[in-house]
């Protein structure tokens, strides 16, 4: 993983208040990401994702000053320190960003013009490994059960693990060879 360019400049503080959507009524920093994330209507998983590298950031810190007092230069170590020591992916890399924008941005309120200047990993290029259709004939056969059935489906639906697990028989139309998928990623039905 290579960085971008990344901003060196001095102890640069976020200091223009953007305007805001309803004050918070949490007094946890933590809690007040939960409620914002909520009041967005966020997915449960991204919530549960900005809290985990909210949290983290925090203690990487020592959990010594608010994410307030803190600007370009700790946001910079942390997320380095993510893809140095961490060795973490580059979408790993990006999601953690994503989430101290948030609360830079949602949450706390403030104009951050730095954070989208920090270094962002590049990811090299690499042909896919695709599996034959005979390959995949032969993986298919040593599935059975309800392990077998999934992996069929998922196989020729393309759906995501999370929707085939919430599969249920009404989804399925036998007359129009069909399978609904429900609430499927951004909360959209569809057909296939």
């Amino acid at each position: 993983m290579t960085f971008g360019g990344t901003t060196s400049s001095p102890r640069q503080r976020p200091r223009v208040q953007v305007p805001q959507s309803p004050p918070l009524r949490a007094t946890r920093l933590l809690d007040q990401v939960r409620e914002r994330v909520r009041y967005l209507h966020y997915s449960l998983r991204t919530e549960a994702a900005y809290v985990h590298w909210v949290r983290a950031f925090v203690r990487f810190h020592g959990c010594q000053r608010h994410p307030r007092e803190m600007g370009a230069p700790e946001v910079e170590a942390y997320l380095q320190w993510l893809a140095a020591e961490r060795g973490v992916a580059a979408a790993t890399h990006r999601q953690a960003l994503s989430a101290l924008l948030f609360l830079y941005q949602k949450v706390l309120g403030l104009d951050v013009p730095w954070l989208h200047g920090i270094g962002k990993p590049r990811t090299q290029r690499r042909l896919p490994v695709v599996l034959s259709a005979d390959e995949v004939a032969r993986l298919l056969t040593l599935l059975e059960g309800e392990h077998g059935l999934l992996a069929r489906l998922l196989y020729g639906t393309g759906m995501r693990i999370s929707e085939a697990l919430q599969l249920r028989v009404k989804d399925l139309d036998f007359e129009r060879r069909t399978l609904v998928v429900r609430a499927g990623k951004g909360g959209k039905d569809r057909a296939l």
